[in-house]
């Protein structure tokens, strides 16, 4: 249904943007005015203490806070008034902190390495490709073989 987007803001008959849809744009100010406020308020804690904790929301006059363990929590309780003084200088209304002890999520993997082939493997492809009919597949099969020459040779040269 379209009657949550102006009809100003529409200028054809193609699909909405995702930013017009009333429920996912007032989900995005939110999630921002969030974020602002994490930043805002973690930037008055001492160094440890910022990085094992996390502002995770402002709930009536409440602001509810996630620590790595129970050890930062405690650490964050005591910084409580604290917190109470820098959120009401920038204007959240705020009268407690609730500390909540979760894991803070994992850093992203890193990617693997792919593992080179083997010389063996490369000669396994060349006498593949010599017995295909089909010139591209005979290529691409020549082609994988040269990258595990180029791996190998490059592993030897490195000590």
């Amino acid at each position: 249904m379209q009657r949550d987007v102006p009809a100003s803001s529409r200028t054809g008959h193609g699909p909405l943007s995702i930013t017009d849809v009333g429920p996912v744009a007032a989900l995005a100010k939110k999630a921002g005015e969030l974020e602002a406020l994490d930043r805002a308020l973690r930037q008055t804690l001492p160094p440890p203490l910022r990085e094992q904790v996390r502002f995770a929301n402002l709930r009536d006059d409440r602001l509810v806070f996630l620590a790595s363990s129970p050890a930062w929590a405690s650490r964050l309780r005591l910084q409580q008034a604290h917190i109470l003084a820098a959120a009401r200088a920038i204007g959240a209304n705020a009268g407690s902190v609730i500390v909540k002890v979760a894991p803070l999520p994992p850093p992203d993997p890193q990617p693997e390495q792919p593992k080179p082939l083997s010389t063996a493997a490369a000669l396994h492809l060349k006498a593949a490709a010599n017995s295909i009919q089909d010139p591209e597949l005979r290529a691409l099969f020549l082609g994988l073989a040269s990258v595990a020459e180029t791996a190998n040779s490059r592993s030897r040269r490195t000590p």
